[in-house]
Protein backbone atom coordinates (compact mmCIF):
# COMPACT_ATOMS: atom_id res chain seq x y z
CA UNK A 1 0.00 0.00 0.00
CA UNK A 2 3.04 2.29 0.24
CA UNK A 3 3.26 4.31 -2.96
CA UNK A 4 7.01 4.72 -2.44
CA UNK A 5 7.61 1.00 -2.98
CA UNK A 6 8.62 0.42 -6.60
CA UNK A 7 9.66 -3.23 -6.50
CA UNK A 8 10.20 -6.26 -4.30
CA UNK A 9 13.39 -8.29 -3.86
CA UNK A 10 13.05 -11.74 -2.30
CA UNK A 11 16.14 -13.71 -1.28
CA UNK A 12 15.50 -17.19 0.11
CA UNK A 13 17.64 -20.22 0.84
CA UNK A 14 15.25 -23.16 0.78
CA UNK A 15 16.93 -25.53 3.18
CA UNK A 16 13.91 -26.57 5.20
CA UNK A 17 11.13 -25.84 2.72
CA UNK A 18 11.61 -26.80 -0.94
CA UNK A 19 12.03 -23.90 -3.36
CA UNK A 20 9.26 -25.18 -5.66
CA UNK A 21 6.76 -24.90 -2.80
CA UNK A 22 7.95 -21.34 -2.10
CA UNK A 23 7.63 -20.47 -5.80
CA UNK A 24 4.07 -21.81 -6.00
CA UNK A 25 3.12 -19.82 -2.89
CA UNK A 26 4.71 -16.67 -4.29
CA UNK A 27 2.92 -17.00 -7.64
CA UNK A 28 -0.42 -17.65 -5.94
CA UNK A 29 0.04 -14.73 -3.53
CA UNK A 30 0.98 -12.38 -6.37
CA UNK A 31 -2.17 -13.42 -8.28
CA UNK A 32 -4.51 -13.12 -5.28
CA UNK A 33 -3.04 -9.79 -4.13
CA UNK A 34 -2.89 -8.56 -7.75
CA UNK A 35 0.67 -7.35 -7.27
CA UNK A 36 1.74 -5.32 -10.27
CA UNK A 37 5.15 -4.29 -8.92
CA UNK A 38 8.16 -6.12 -10.31
CA UNK A 39 9.32 -8.92 -8.03
CA UNK A 40 12.86 -10.29 -8.31
CA UNK A 41 13.38 -13.64 -6.61
CA UNK A 42 16.59 -15.44 -5.75
CA UNK A 43 15.87 -18.97 -4.59
CA UNK A 44 18.65 -21.39 -3.69
CA UNK A 45 18.29 -24.89 -2.30
CA UNK A 46 16.21 -27.96 -2.88
CA UNK A 47 14.28 -27.91 -6.17
CA UNK A 48 15.49 -24.42 -7.10
CA UNK A 49 15.51 -25.28 -10.83
CA UNK A 50 11.87 -26.40 -10.65
CA UNK A 51 11.06 -23.19 -8.76
CA UNK A 52 12.57 -21.09 -11.56
CA UNK A 53 10.40 -22.94 -14.11
CA UNK A 54 7.27 -22.27 -12.03
CA UNK A 55 8.09 -18.57 -11.81
CA UNK A 56 8.85 -18.22 -15.53
CA UNK A 57 5.67 -20.13 -16.47
CA UNK A 58 3.51 -17.82 -14.33
CA UNK A 59 3.82 -14.95 -16.83
CA UNK A 60 3.65 -12.49 -13.93
CA UNK A 61 6.11 -9.68 -13.26
CA UNK A 62 8.27 -12.08 -11.26
CA UNK A 63 11.88 -12.37 -12.35
CA UNK A 64 13.99 -15.31 -11.16
CA UNK A 65 17.65 -14.75 -10.39
CA UNK A 66 20.51 -17.18 -9.82
CA UNK A 67 22.39 -15.15 -7.22
CA UNK A 68 22.04 -12.15 -4.94
CA UNK A 69 24.22 -9.82 -7.01
CA UNK A 70 22.21 -10.52 -10.16
CA UNK A 71 18.96 -10.06 -8.23
CA UNK A 72 20.11 -6.70 -6.86
CA UNK A 73 21.09 -5.47 -10.33
CA UNK A 74 17.78 -6.63 -11.81
CA UNK A 75 15.56 -4.93 -9.19
CA UNK A 76 17.50 -1.67 -9.60
CA UNK A 77 17.13 -1.94 -13.38
CA UNK A 78 13.37 -2.55 -13.11
CA UNK A 79 12.70 0.24 -10.64
CA UNK A 80 15.01 2.99 -11.89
Amino acid sequence: EDNNVKGILINIFGGIVRCDIIARGLVNAAKVAKIELPIVVRLAGTNSEEAMKIIKKSELSIYPSKNVAEAARKIVELTA
